[in-house]
């Protein structure tokens, strides 16, 4: 289904051509300000500009070409020379009654399926995910969804780490220190402690070290020990790395972590030698990017002067493998913004390589505590990713036991779960992702505000609307009407959302769907204050039904490509 801004730039389009102005794509956006009217264009103003004419006289030479008689009212000219059209109210009533009876809520396929690999989460082996992986794994997951619902091919990708210098540390405390009963009772706190422990008795034993190295190489050879004790941890790690993904509803398509690559590492150093892509730099193998000042002196190091390997190499292998298994259109990292640089240069490197797919860094900003610095727990360590999800929902269950004391323990903590890991999710989602927050358990839970259970409740109040009709409702069945000043703002509103769909993915802003469903939700509050629903007559009554129905079609779908769930009652 075309949106109103799809149409009306279709219009203005034509109007263009008609008036000799061929030259220009025109955008149409919704105004800030009702006032102004529904949507603006800009266009006469960019062509007065280019031409030196004055913008008014543009706007109005484009407007008498142009066609939106069966859309808007007669287009306007503001201030500077903006198009402003106000939209009918027949014509928002006939598209809202399209939207209800349409299954994907007037949201169209994409015109240009791509073929994505999202690279997201990425926690380490033999250690505990913490809070610093909501961001990635939230906002993966999100781009994940929302890329699928508007017809685009994904591969969910989690680049474990599973290989590294760590694991000398964890096979020598595991031959030496392990605690099996406590292994069995705490996998990924045992592993953390023998690597603890090992890493501080190595501080004052230079034997010990030495010893620690070994055991590392030893699994680099394929050592049938130490590699059973590898995979004992990596099958004990990522059993406790599902927990909290079945937790927060998360599924991946592959899990190849840094291990997947070992063996194609020494291969493709060689060929980046040969092939005048990388050269010898003090012993280093090095990839230099001499053409672009800012890297200049930056080069990519992919094999170490003792013949390591780095996280540089690893990623241009896992690059290479993705092109030739499954010849996506685009891979997407979902990293922190300190990763950048690392990013810039293996794009580059791969681009070299002949890597035509479009290589996107998703970067976000930190998650603070409430002292605005890294959140860590009072003895300066990671808070566990466990330990944020677990008391989320214990304070929603609070919440829901206070509000609702009365509900079966089943369904308390049913809704508690929702309410706790949507808020999570929530907080997180709404923010841009560049941005630093605060982490404010008083804030995320809140019924009130841009939170995730203020737009549950939303939802709740307005399917607690049908459970006081006697016999159900069929919102197909119903003629819309678009005549009060609520009811055409709030038909207007869930236009919007297959506008507001696709943008998310043009600059990776999950912010935008959740701006949208709370302006959404205020919106049908003032068009339920406004406009009385059960106590209306027909036809009225079953209009505005529709129009309750479909907004709780679009909070309930709308979050669910947030990963958040909508209960039925609160």
């Amino acid at each position: 289904m075309i949106t109103v801004r799809e149409l009306l730039a279709e219009r203005l389009k034509s109007a263009l051509d008609a008036a000799g102005f061929s030259d220009i794509t025109p955008e149409v956006t919704p105004t800030a300000d009702a006032r102004f009217g529904d949507y603006q264009a800009n266009a006469a103003m960019i062509l007065a500009k280019q031409r030196r004419m004055n913008p008014r006289q543009v706007a109005a030479e484009i407007i008498q070409h142009l066609a939106v008689d069966d859309i808007s009212a007669a287009p306007e000219i503001a201030g500077a020379g903006f198009i402003n059209f106000r939209l009918l109210p027949q014509f928002l009533a006939d598209r809202a009654q399209e939207i209800v009876k349409d299954d994907r809520l007037g949201v169209s396929d994409s015109k240009q399926p791509r073929r994505i690999v999202v690279d997201f989460s990425s926690p380490n082996v033999a250690k505990p995910m913490h809070v610093g992986h909501i961001r990635s794994t939230i906002i993966g997951d999100t781009l994940v969804r929302i890329a699928r619902f508007l017809g685009h091919e994904v591969i969910a990708d989690n680049h474990i780490g599973d290989w590294g210098t760590q694991f000398g540390k964890v096979i020598y405390g595991w031959k030496h220190f392990l605690d099996r009963e406590e292994l069995a009772a705490n996998p990924i706190g045992t592993l953390v402690g023998l690597y603890r422990k090992v890493n501080a008795a190595e501080e004052t034993d230079e034997a010990l070290k030495k010893t620690v190295r070994e055991e590392l190489v030893k699994l680099q050879q394929g050592d049938a020990e130490n590699f059973a004790i590898w995979q004992e941890t990596v099958k004990l790690s990522w059993a406790e790395f599902e927990k909290i993904y079945g937790l927060l509803d998360i599924q991946f398509d592959a899990v190849l972590g840094e291990s997947a690559y070992n063996d194609a590492l020494a291969p493709l150093c060689e060929r980046l030698e040969k092939d005048g892509i990388a050269e010898i730099s003090e012993g280093a193998l090095c990839i230099f990017f001499r053409d672009i000042p800012e890297l200049a002196e930056k080069p990519a190091i992919v094999r170490k002067a003792d013949g390591g390997f780095l996280y540089a190499t690893t990623d241009l292998a896992t690059i290479e493998y993705r092109v030739k298994h499954w010849n996506p259109d685009a891979i997407w990292y979902v990293v922190g913004a300190p990763q950048a640089l690392h990013f810039q240069q293996i794009f580059l490197a791969a681009q070299r390589m002949g890597v035509n797919a479009e290589l996107k860094h998703i970067a976000f900003g930190s998650i603070l505590g409430e002292d605005r610095k890294i959140m860590r727990t009072r003895a300066g360590e990671s808070v566990g990713l466990d330990d944020v999800l677990n008391e989320a929902i214990e304070r929603a269950t609070a919440v829901v036991s206070e509000k609702n004391p009365d509900l079966p323990a089943e369904d308390r903590d049913a809704i508690a779960r929702a309410i706790g890991l949507g808020a999570v999710k929530y907080t997180e989602l709404s923010q841009h992702r560049m941005t630093d927050y605060v982490f404010s358990w008083e804030k995320m839970l809140s019924f009130q505000g841009n939170t995730a259970p203020y737009l549950q409740n939303a939802y709740v109040r307005i399917r607690s609307i049908f459970r006081k009709l006697e016999t159900p409702f069929d919102p197909a069945s119903a003629t819309i009407s678009v005549n009060e000043d609520a009811e055409r703002a709030l038909a207007i509103k869930l236009g919007q959302f297959a506008e507001i769909l696709p943008l998310v993915l043009e600059d990776f802003r999950p912010n935008l769907l959740a701006n949208y469903l709370y302006e959404l939700a205020i919106t049908f509050h003032g068009f339920y204050e406004a406009c009385p629903v059960l106590k209306s007559g027909e036809p009225v009554r079953s209009s505005r039904l529709a129009l309750c129905d479909l907004t709780a079609r679009i909070l309930r779908h709308g979050l669910g490509l947030m990963g958040i769930q909508c209960p039925e009652r609160m």
